[in-house]
């Protein structure tokens, strides 16, 4: 491995370690709000069965989510947003 790109790479895990530890600010972050997911699924007049086996989750999970147990993160997160902000074209993508 070249010296400099060692370096840089090492430098990089430094850095996140001292992060993780909170001796040091992240330089950015990033936060995807995510969307009231019984109110998206309502929505679109799905039932969670139904609503789940669209986006590819458990019924379990979709329930935690909508209980506040839990929070779609990822991919999850992204495609709740994207059938909030345009429920037609998310559910005419995801049917086909």
């Amino acid at each position: 491995m070249d010296k400099t790109l060692f370096d840089d790479l090492l430098q990089s895990l430094q850095e996140a370690g001292a992060i993780a530890k909170g001796t040091a600010k992240p330089s950015r972050q990033f936060t995807v709000t995510v969307p009231d997911v019984k109110a998206v699924r309502e929505r679109v007049h799905l039932s969670q069965q139904d609503f789940a086996t669209l986006i590819r989750v458990s019924v379990k999970t979709l329930q935690n989510w909508e209980q506040g147990r839990r929070h779609p993160t990822g991919p999850a997160a992204a495609l709740l947003k994207i059938v909030a902000s345009h429920p037609e074209m998310a559910m005419k993508s995801l049917h086909s």
